[in-house]
C-alpha cells in the first residue's frame, strides 16, 4: 500500500535561496507524513546543494505585461486542483535539465502574456523547484505540482532563479525498473515495485518535488513525493494522494505491482536519489 501523508500545507514564508552552489539536494532520511519539513533544497536534517547557477543565479530580466495580485489566485500545491492548466502534450520528451524557482510569490498564465490561473508559491513541501520544460523569450513552461497531474503553466523569468541539474529519473512500469543517469549517462538502475492494475502508478512526465519523514509509518526512512496523484486515490492517509518514491521493509515487493500507486525501491535506491535535486525530471512509462 502507499499509506502517507504529506504535511500540513505550508503557510507563505520568506523567500529562501540556495545555500550553496552545486546541486539541489534531496534528503536522505525520513518518511512521506506530517512532520519534519527539512526539505526542499537540503538533506532532510541538513543543508544540500543546489543546481548548478546559470548567470550566476539571479532572476532573468522579463515581466508579465499585465499585472495581477497573486493573492487574488488559488496555489499551485500538491494540494490543490486547478481550472485552466496547459496539458503536457509531449510527456515522453527530455528536458535540457533547467530547472526554476521562484523568487516571490508569482502567478502562472496558460500562454506567455497569457490569462492568469493560479500563483506559485516559493515553498511548499521545501523550496519550490520545477522542469522547464520550453522557454518563449522571457517565459518559461513549467511542470505543475497540482491535480490535474501533467499539467503546465507559463511564468515570467523576472520572478525565477533557474538553475541546472544534471540528473533525471527513469521509471519503466513494464519491465518494474527505475534507472538513474547524470549527463546523459546512466548511473544507476534497479529493479522497484510500481503500482497494482487498481491503483496504477500514473504515467508521463513529472519531477521530485520534495522530502520529508513521518514518524507515524515505519516503512521507509525518507519518502519523495513526486508532483503527480494517484489517478485512482483522492487520499492516502488524509493527504492529497501524492505518489511518491520510497522504500519498503522486505524486499519481496521489488519486481511487483502491488502498491497503491508509489515507487517502492530498495534502501541503496532510496539513499542514492536522496542526493538527487528537487525539480529533477521523473519520466514514467509503460515499456
Amino acid at each position: 500500500m502507499a499509506n502517507h501523508t504529506l504535511p500540513p500545507r505550508a503557510r507563505r514564508a520568506a523567500r529562501r535561496r540556495p545555500t550553496r552552489v552545486g546541486l539541489i539536494g534531496w534528503a536522505s532520511a525520513g518518511v512521506v507524513a506530517v512532520l519534519a519539513l527539512v526539505l526542499g533544497l537540503g538533506l532532510l536534517l541538513g543543508g544540500a546543494p543546489s543546481p548548478v547557477g546559470q548567470g550566476a543565479g539571479e532572476p532573468a530580466a522579463g515581466a508579465p505585461a499585465v499585472a495581477v495580485e497573486p493573492a487574488t489566485l488559488p496555489e499551485s500545491t500538491t494540494y490543490t486542483t486547478l481550472d485552466g492548466t496547459v496539458p503536457d502534450t509531449t510527456p515522453d520528451r527530455v528536458t535540457d535539465g533547467r530547472v526554476a524557482h521562484p523568487v516571490r510569490e508569482t502567478v502562472l498564465r496558460d500562454a506567455p502574456e497569457g490569462t492568469p490561473f493560479a500563483r506559485m508559491p516559493v515553498t511548499q513541501i521545501g523550496d519550490t523547484w520545477l522542469p522547464v520544460l520550453e522557454q518563449q523569450g522571457d517565459w518559461v513552461r513549467v511542470l505543475l505540482p497540482s491535480r490535474p497531474s501533467s499539467s503546465t503553466g507559463w511564468l515570467s523569468t523576472a520572478d525565477l532563479d533557474i538553475k541546472t541539474t544534471p540528473f533525471r529519473i527513469e521509471v519503466h512500469l513494464a519491465s518494474r525498473t527505475l534507472q538513474l543517469f547524470e549527463n546523459g549517462t546512466q548511473v544507476a538502475q534497479w529493479t522497484v515495485g510500481i503500482g497494482k492494475p487498481s491503483a496504477p502508478t500514473p504515467t508521463g512526465r513529472t519531477f521530485l518535488l520534495g522530502a520529508f519523514s513521518d514518524p507515524k509509518q515505519h516503512f521507509s526512512p525518507v519518502i519523495l513525493p513526486l508532483g503527480t496523484h494517484s489517478p485512482t486515490h483522492d487520499t492516502f492517509g488524509g493527504g492529497p494522494g501524492t505518489v511518491a518514491i520510497h522504500t519498503w521493509p522486505t524486499s519481496d515487493v521489488f519486481g511487483d505491482a502491488s502498491s497503491d500507486g508509489c515507487i517502492r525501491v530498495p534502501a541503496d535506491a532510496l539513499r542514492q536519489l536522496g542526493t538527487v535535486p528537487l525539480g529533477t525530471l521523473v519520466s514514467i512509462d509503460n515499456s
